[in-house]
């Protein structure tokens, strides 16, 4: 037996723009669900300038994030675009905005009245700072999370200044998975009682929710952690270490036995026992010396050698890589982690496929990001059944 997508009997409108919640509508569609961008027309959505530009004049980054999605464009602001939103929120499941809390309901469209029409409706709202508290009518992007929610204190050298942690938008992408979660267990819940409920997300909370045990310890032991460098306070050695070759590698040893079997392969045996280093405790109170130690064995060898090493001795590691190296690297191929797709202007795009992977059915990327209003007629006039003279007018109007 064919089994349908997990998500194939459920409609989406994504209103929001950059990263966070429509990555949440992103996945929604990978896995089946029908995804209904709504766009200011004439602009779309400002991630389409977001990065390097294609031949089509859009980003790479919009084509990779808004795949599977097609776009109407709507001006809310409008009476008659207002009108038409409502009349696909009757016919939707959920609905992901992220505009600062507020704006909706400024143009008519807030969760009482949009309930009212849509009682079984899930409402994802991702925003700065969340629809309630003090500072719940500032702006906020992935960086303003960062800062607010305790990672960049956490990023670069000790005595050095905070960095961003990898990607400016990761904030972005974590609260997309948490929205995501959010909208997957009201969808469960609704299965129960019928209806439909708002998820309320923060960029900054999804971040403060990954500094293990940065909350408990300041609340029990005063402790403020600072900046690491290329360690981390939990474990040692657990960090980055540059080869011969002038490349890096990773090393993570989080248990005593990891070190036991890392010291071997160092020909320091000595330094696994009880007495010496055997013991975390020990190793991390001693860490300047541990790493030390490390980064001269790495330093003598290059990348590779580093790695085989470690494979042979059951030592976790791992190269370090730029995506030069992911593009080449034999496990990404085999796992198949990039996919390929075909835009008539933008030529071959090569993007992040679908996790997780799904035995019996797997999650997939079918189109790219759609040009803007692409799919006016088939939304507008396929589901509202409006003619096309009907969107003629819309169009003069400057509605869609």
């Amino acid at each position: 037996m064919e089994r349908r997508p997990p998500l194939a009997d459920v409609r989406v409108i994504d209103a929001a723009t950059f990263i966070a919640a429509p990555f949440s509508a992103a996945i929604m569609s990978e896995f089946g669900a029908e995804v209904i961008k709504v766009e200011q027309p004439g602009k779309g959505d400002p991630l389409r300038n977001f990065g390097t530009h294609t031949a089509r004049g859009d980003t790479y980054c919009w084509l990779s994030e808004a795949r599977n999605k097609k776009s109407v464009t709507l001006d809310l602001r409008k009476p008659e675009g207002a009108e038409l939103f409502r009349q696909l929120v009757t016919q939707a499941d959920v609905l992901c905005e992220n505009f600062r809390p507020g704006t909706l309901e400024r143009w008519g469209l807030g969760l009482e009245s949009l309930h009212a029409l849509n009682p079984r409706l899930v409402v994802l709202r991702i925003s700065g700072y969340g629809q309630t508290g003090p500072y719940r009518d500032r702006p906020g992007f992935a960086r303003i999370a960062h800062a607010f929610g305790g990672l960049a204190h956490l990023t670069g050298m000790p005595g050095g200044p905070p960095l961003t942690p990898g990607s400016t938008s990761l904030a972005d992408y974590i609260s997309g998975l948490y929205g995501l979660v959010g909208v997957m267990m009201a969808l469960r819940e609704r299965e129960r009682s019928g209806l439909g409920q708002a998820i309320d997300l923060a960029l900054y909370e999804p971040v403060l929710r990954l500094l293990d045990e940065l909350a408990p310890a300041y609340a029990s032991a005063g402790v403020t952690r600072g900046r690491l460098g290329l360690g981390t306070s939990n474990a040692c050695p657990h960090g980055h270490f540059q080869t011969a070759d002038g490349r890096w590698v990773a090393i993570a040893c989080t248990s005593d036995k990891m070190w036991a079997r890392l010291a071997a392969l160092m020909q320091r045996s000595d330094l696994a026992e009880p007495e010496t280093y055997g013991t975390a405790v020990r190793r991390i109170a001693d860490n300047s010396f541990i790493d030390g130690l490390v980064g001269a064995w790495v330093g003598q060898h290059s990348r590779d050698e580093v790695i085989q090493a470690c494979i042979k001795g059951e030592v976790p590691c791992a190269a370090v890589n730029t995506i030069e190296d992911i593009f080449a690297d034999p496990h990404y191929r085999a796992r198949e982690n990039l996919v390929s797709m075909h835009d008539e202007a933008a030529g071959e795009v090569v993007v992040p496929a679908a996790f997780p992977r799904l035995s019996d059915t797997p999650g997939r990327v079918a189109s790219p990001g759609p040009v803007l209003g692409s799919a006016n007629e088939e939304v507008l006039g396929g589901i509202l059944g409006l003619d096309q003279e009907a969107l003629s007018a819309l169009r003069a109007k400057g509605v869609i």
